[in-house]
């Protein structure tokens, strides 16, 4: 039974992150396709290059939303469950993911940080409430929201592991983190090279916009 709860949690998980609200709501806007502006990420940062506040924090909103309510669903419907826990973890993560790789865009999806913390919100509200001012206390120090995103990833696991959450927890904030890291590996390439843009600044290139101050791409 444990099984099918993981296997059921790992799917219905992932469709739902796999839902790309940025470019549903920009197209149902009449603003084309997402991807064909900007960084051409799904993201918030990048629905807010078309000058519509109201979509981009409303794609903020739902792919942050998204993980939390698919683990927050896994833990109702196995309340009771000895393992009801790590059945949220996995239902969380597995949005998540597919977020970073949704099936109906090919695989290519956004960054990961809108739904890192909504994940974090839904099954571990200080963690997320950490992770949270981490991002807000970076960017206003250094600008970068890319450098405020990897150090609010960072920050997570090491405060599960010093806060004594379970093991199963730690590893999970663990793995969301180093995925995090990964999807952002041009912007370290940037942030090392001098090249990141900050926030307010601008973006090179033919599509060049103000970059605004959201957590980088979600």
């Amino acid at each position: 039974m444990l099984a099918f709860f993981i296997v059921l949690a790992a799917i219905g998980g992932y469709l739902l992150g796999s839902i790309p609200f940025g470019l549903v709501l920009t197209q149902w806007a009449g603003l084309g396709d997402i991807r064909a502006i900007g960084s051409g990420n799904i993201g918030a940062t990048n629905v807010l290059r078309t000058g519509r506040k109201d979509l981009a924090l409303a794609t903020l909103l739902l792919d942050a939303g998204k993980a939390g309510l698919a683990l927050i669903l896994a833990r109702l419907l196995t309340s009771g469950h000895p393992q009801q826990i790590e059945i949220g973890l996995v239902a969380g993560g597995a949005a998540f993911i597919g977020h970073c790789y949704p099936v109906w865009l090919n695989f290519k999806g956004g960054k990961g940080v809108a739904t890192f913390f909504g994940v974090l919100f839904a099954g571990a509200w200080p963690l997320g409430l950490l992770a949270g001012a981490t991002w807000l206390a970076i960017a206003t120090m250094f600008g970068y929201s890319s450098l405020a995103a990897l150090c609010a990833a960072a920050i997570a696991p090491i405060a599960a592991l010093i806060a004594a959450y379970s093991w199963p927890e730690i590893i999970f904030a663990l793995l969301l983190a180093a995925l995090i890291f990964w999807r952002h590996r041009a912007n370290i390439e940037r942030l090392r090279a001098g090249t990141e843009p900050r926030i307010g600044g601008k973006k090179a290139g033919a599509d060049a916009t103000a970059e605004p101050p959201a957590a980088a791409e979600s």
